[in-house]
């Protein structure tokens, strides 16, 4: 009897410092690949996305590896706890406890690190509604950082199979189309040329213009007319910034220099106006 309860309480003992030594281990592996590996790739500007994949799998297998040593202790454990440090039925074991989706989700993982539709620090827009930076990519899901600091968490295997706007894959440059509608009355010339002249001289404003552009000597910004509206002659000026988050502020500072220029100039902006009429002012009128 007390030879018995002096072998559980050694393999308790066993099993506590696995588990133990198994979360000191994935901690400071952590600690590692995030004080050196990290800092290292961040000082030579390289991509996160591998980095951050392979974290968490290493993580997950640190765990996988401890928490089979711990079943290796006990008895009637000790088949599993062999398979899964052979390797053997990890696959079987995993498809009978894990769901569909979860596997599913590991798998449209890999495939996004593998074919890099996005990476760590994109600015990815999906469904048309959802705009962020991405910030981690991890076994079951994408978390995106909205412009309002709210994080969005996509699971991976909708957001493989979704439609996905990446305004950095490939080129950075970001174009802002200014539309402003001015009066009939107003100097069409005149507003393109205040238009032109504002998108050039603000200093967000990169040159577009490619080798070919220049030898056919195409204008570094091109406003035309666009549309002849009920009220107003529409126009629009192509302004190009170095990335997304300059071209916003591009827009903005654009749209009220524009503004400003067209009042000094005399040049109207055409807004709505009514004339509401009751039967109590006409009556009036007609007395």
């Amino acid at each position: 009897m007390i030879k018995t309860l002096f072998t559980e309480f050694r393999t308790l003992t066993l099993i506590v410092i696995i588990i133990l030594l198994t979360i000191t281990i994935a901690l400071a592996f952590n600690w590692f690949l995030n004080r050196f590996i990290k800092k290292s790739l961040l000082n030579h500007h390289k991509d996160l996305t591998g980095f951050l994949f392979i974290k968490h799998i290493s993580t997950a297998l640190i765990y996988v590896v401890g928490i089979a040593c711990a079943l290796v202790q006990i008895p009637e454990f000790k088949i599993v706890g062999h398979s899964l440090l052979a390797g053997a039925g990890v696959v079987s074991l995993i498809a009978g406890l894990a769901s569909q989706q979860a596997l599913s989700n590991i798998m449209s993982g890999i495939l996004i690190v593998i074919f890099k539709p996005f990476r760590v620090n994109d600015k990815i827009t999906i469904r048309e509604s959802f705009t962020g930076i991405v910030e981690d990519i991890n076994l079951r899901q994408v978390v995106i950082r909205d412009f309002e600091n709210n994080r969005i968490i996509v699971p991976n295997s909708v957001i493989s199979s979704d439609l996905i706007i990446n305004a950095h894959l490939g080129d950075t440059k970001c174009c802002k189309m200014i539309d402003i509608g001015i009066g009939y009355s107003s100097n069409v010339e005149q507003a393109l040329d205040i238009m032109k002249e504002e998108v050039a001289k603000h200093p967000l404003h990169i040159d577009p213009r490619n080798k070919e552009d220049l030898e056919n000597k195409v204008p570094p910004v091109i406003a035309r007319v666009t549309a002849l509206n009920d009220s107003s002659v529409n126009l629009r000026v192509w302004a190009w910034a170095a990335n997304s988050a300059d071209a916003f502020v591009l827009q903005c500072d654009l749209l009220q220099n524009i503004k400003k220029r067209f009042d000094d100039a005399g040049i109207e902006i055409p807004f709505p106006q009514r004339t509401v009429t009751s039967p109590n002012t006409m009556d009036k009128n007609e007395i």
